[in-house]
């Protein structure tokens, strides 16, 4: 959706925001941003890489943001050293309107010494349990729950029909998406004479700063101590993180990943959709987890992981080039050991199939 505004900002004013080089008119006006396809006059649009030349040719943007100048681009240039982030930067600053605080609707449930920050903003059928705390600028759509003694800090949003449960903590600035569930209990059984019955979940879910959680995330309170979330970490929509499990700062998780109980997560680690971890892993610093991995065992720092069960990245495209050759190796053989047979001077072999029924 592109973001606008009624007047616009000199091109000079962007450029200097994000101290870029600039190619064009110096007084020519951008009143919103797009990508490269639905772009218009007046708007800001990015041209990251060479591969999307010939959508910018088409493009009818009034300027670009490039990591290079281009002499064929029509439109004014903004060239920047990190074009990306820099035209992240320019949205945030520019083209994004901070709404202003609603207050409090009517029709909230609060319970016993709650305390709330200064312009909080809390909409219709939200619910907030005793000794709940929040911070200053918070944002809770209609329909969240909050239940006892829940910290919220400065500047989070709840989006609606988020579940916070009793004694989890939310760091500052922290996006939580619709549906998501914190805090319920972790899967946890003691199998006695033929039955499961159900280990007492006593701990909490932290999540730290700036950490943002997509839409119906589960993730399970600790049955001692904390699930704990790091500063800075993304998460995708449908994920499910259980009890005990550690999540370094920085990371990315993608869309229904799994990750079973007190596995620890190292920094900076990215996970591809689909991915499963069984329990009590370690994963290292920086490693790097393929879509679809099935990971059974700790991953070194800076590993690179595909297939399920997994292995190294390197290992697994070889594997999986001599699969696909498989159909051929077996032509190869078979016709070895007709060769073979002939030399020695022996009937060739037939094997046997099985009849169907």
């Amino acid at each position: 959706m592109p973001t606008e505004t009624p007047d616009g900002y000199t091109i000079t004013e962007l450029v200097r925001a994000i101290d870029a080089r600039l190619h064009g008119p110096e007084e020519l006006r951008i009143t919103g941003v797009n990508n490269l396809e639905q772009a218009g006059p007046g708007d800001l649009a990015l041209l990251a890489s060479h591969r999307l030349m010939d959508q910018a040719l088409h493009s009818r943007a009034s300027a670009f943001i490039v990591p290079e100048y281009f002499p064929d681009l029509n439109g004014a240039q903004l060239v920047s050293t990190h074009p990306q982030f820099d035209f992240v930067r320019l949205i945030n600053r520019f083209f994004t309107k901070t709404p202003a605080p609603t207050g409090i609707a009517e029709n909230v449930v609060k319970g016993s010494n709650v305390s709330l920050g200064d312009d909080v903003s809390i909409g219709p059928f939200v619910t907030i349990g005793s000794h709940t705390t929040l911070g200053h600028r918070v944002t809770l759509y209609p329909g969240v729950f909050l239940g006892e003694g829940v910290t919220i800090g400065d500047d989070s949003v709840l989006h609606p029909n988020v579940s916070i449960q009793d004694g989890c903590r939310i760091g500052a600035r922290v996006i939580i998406h619709a549906g998501a569930v914190i805090g319920s209990d972790g899967f946890g059984y003691v199998q006695h004479e033929g039955r499961h019955h159900k280990i007492p979940q006593r701990g909490i879910v932290v999540i730290e700063d700036d950490v943002e959680i997509g839409a119906n995330v589960t993730i399970d309170r600790a049955t001692h101590g904390a699930t704990h979330v790091r500063q800075g970490t993304k998460i995708d929509n449908l994920v499910q993180i259980a009890h005990n499990v550690t999540v370094g700062e920085h990371g990315i998780i993608v869309a229904q990943v799994g990750i079973a109980g007190s596995t620890t997560i190292g920094k900076g680690v990215m996970i591809g959709g689909q991915a499963g971890l069984i329990d009590h892993l370690t994963i290292g610093d920086q490693a790097m987890i393929a879509a679809g991995a099935g990971i059974e065992k700790d991953v070194e720092p800076g590993a690179r992981m595909s297939g399920r069960p997994a292995m190294q990245s390197t290992a697994f495209f070889r594997s999986h080039i001599l699969v696909q050759q498989l159909p051929e190796l077996k032509k190869q053989i078979s016709n070895l050991e007709k060769r073979l047979a002939a030399i020695e001077g022996k009937p060739p072999q037939t094997r046997k199939t099985k009849k169907s029924t």
